[in-house]
């Protein structure tokens, strides 16, 4: 982009003043059809230009994106160590999933939260960028914690703190995509993503196997005591986490919010895909509550799984959120401020309500954006719980099944066990490298195929891949299923997003990714509730089914897929 192009963005009225004085300057009285022709294209192609995000440059997208390898270390460190952990300090395999609940739960709170006061933030380190710092020296902290936990309650804990401060990091990067690039751009900034994500996730999976292996650090350890191999890999996971997150803040730029109001395109195009009107109801939120305690009753009465808890919970939590959204509607909230004897404050208020205006705050703000998701959101919202669900599957479930069937070893002090969890990671490493690999190759798939058949395609290579788990006795050879997993993971990471991104409205794209999350945690929330009892009855104890039940999951979200592809219908929502 010239230099003149960035000024007329940074300065518009500057510019354009600039051009018409010198213009005018150069111009004759007998030339005066002929200045105004000139000045009112000029002004055409400034407003053009203003309305157009220029394009960046290669380095530039790289800087921007290049926090995302250091997030998906710390990600990719706990997915590959925490089952492991978790088993160390005694935890059972029946009792894993439902450990695991901290990842979707925090990602269900903390990302809609996060997505909104990021769209409303604004100081000297950006919009996004704030978020990116104070959540990698949070995320930091607490990998560096972690492997010192000395009981299951305390690694359970900062379990929780951990995923938290990863969602605060995390969340901002995909809005700064579609902050920042313009339209045909964004598809290589999800991309380029999705290959730090690969490459970060290589390193740190393998870490524990390296340090094991090539560095004489002890793999094993005393019962209840994390081997000394996890703790260093979770220490250097610390350190390249705050340094590539540290190095986007850095060396990447945001636009002020003037100018995100003049780059007007992507608003006006995804405001028409908004539902045209919510209605906030009783009836709905009433119904989820009332489900979600009777459900919550016959548990406790028929002596079920204490799992379901999480959605009786789920249900009963959504019904309550929905319910005080439509109390602020109704101004019911401020009814009660007034028996509290705040009269004029609430007499004012009350009239507004009266006046039709709707609260301005955080909460209803959000509860409002949920409803008037666009279509394509709802569409993608059942290709992103199937696939999900089965990443979920992948990540409590490979440990326990790769060290049960392939190393005849259930037993985490076993030298067999803590080999097998061992290659685990180097499987893990493996499958985050084809990732790498396959974002490379997936926009040669996107153009000769399209984005819906590229995105069903790598799900059922996906499939493929973990069935193979079950008829691959030498575990060598599942590196060769990892690469349909690679396939399927670095799709779920970019192609999603690239369909949604020009269905969102510019105004809201920090809540909107965030609300889009839900739609990844929900699967997580249901699996870490379910999965525990469907291998506990079902499997009859063998966790390598759960993994054939997430290539079950691929192939139904590759069906989803198709959903997609159709044109969006606009119906008015309501709960």
């Amino acid at each position: 982009m010239s230099s003149d192009a960035r000024q007329a963005v940074i300065n518009p009225q500057s510019t354009a003043h600039s051009q018409s004085t010198t213009h005018s300057q150069s111009t004759t009285h007998s030339q005066s059809t002929t200045h105004s022709q000139s000045t009112t294209h000029s002004q055409s192609a400034t407003t053009s230009l203003l309305r157009e995000k220029p394009e960046l440059h290669f380095l530039q997208i790289w800087h921007m994106c290049f926090g995302f390898l250091g997030i998906q270390f710390g990600f990719a460190l706990q997915s590959a160590n925490v089952s492991r952990i978790f088993q160390t300090l005694g935890a059972s395999i029946e009792q894993i999933p439902i450990l695991w609940i901290a990842g979707p739960v925090t990602g269900l709170l903390v990302q809609p939260i996060v997505g909104h006061f990021s769209d409303k933030t604004w100081c000297r380190l950006g919009r996004r960028r704030p978020y990116f710092l104070y959540g990698a020296l949070a995320t930091s902290a607490a990998l560096l914690l972690m492997p010192h936990s000395p009981a299951l309650w305390f690694a359970a804990g900062m379990l929780w703190v951990l995923d938290a401060s990863i969602n605060v990091t995390m969340e901002p990067f995909r809005a700064m995509v579609a902050d920042v690039l313009p339209k045909k751009q964004r598809s290589q900034g999800y991309l380029l993503q999705s290959f730090f994500i690969g490459i970060g996730a290589v390193i740190a999976s393998a870490m524990p196997w390296v340090f094991s292996n090539w560095l004489g650090v002890s793999g094993t350890a005393e019962a209840g005591v994390i081997p000394d191999s996890v703790r260093y890999s979770f220490y250097v996971g610390a350190l390249v986490l705050l340094g590539s997150v540290g190095w986007t803040v850095i060396r990447s730029r945001e636009y002020s919010p003037e100018q995100m109001a003049a780059f007007d395109e992507s608003r006006k195009n995804s405001r028409s895909q908004e539902v045209p009107s919510v209605t906030f109801g009783l009836r709905k939120p009433a119904l989820w509550i009332a489900a979600g305690s009777l459900s919550a009753m016959m548990i406790v009465v028929l002596e079920g799984e204490k799992e379901l808890y999480v959605l009786c919970g789920a249900a009963v939590s959504y019904g309550t959120v929905m319910l005080i959204a439509w109390g602020m509607k109704k101004g019911i909230f401020l009814k009660f401020n007034l028996r509290s004897g705040v009269h004029q404050k609430s007499s004012f208020h009350q009239k507004k309500r009266e006046s039709s205006e709707e609260p301005s705050n955080g909460f209803y703000e959000i509860c409002k954006s949920l409803l008037l998701m666009p279509e394509r959101m709802r569409q993608l919202a059942w290709v992103q719980f199937f696939s999900w669900f089965s990443m979920f599957a992948l990540w409590i479930y490979a440990t326990p099944a790769v060290t049960a069937v392939h190393y005849r070893s259930s037993d985490p002090q076993s030298v067999e066990y803590n080999a097998g969890a061992d290659w685990v990671g180097v499987l893990f490493a493996a499958y985050n490298g084809f990732a790498a690999l396959a974002a490379l190759l997936i926009p040669f798939m996107v153009r000769r195929l399209g984005l819906g058949i590229s995105h069903q395609v790598n799900l059922l290579f996906g499939a493929i891949g973990l069935a193979s788990f079950l008829f691959i006795e030498n575990p060598t050879y599942l590196l060769f299923s990892m690469i349909g997993v690679g396939f399927a993971w670095a799709s779920i990471l970019s192609l999603p997003y690239t369909m949604l991104a020009d269905a969102i409205p510019a105004h809201r794209m920090g809540v909107y990714m965030g609300i889009f999350n839900f739609f990844i945690v929900i699967p997580q929330l249901l699996a870490a509730s379910v999965l525990g009892i469907l291998v506990r009855y079902c499997f009859d104890g063998e966790s390598i089914y759960a993994l054939l039940l997430g290539s079950l999951c691929w192939v139904l979200a590759a069906i989803a897929v198709l959903r997609v592809e159709r044109a969006p219908t606009l119906k008015p929502a309501s709960i």
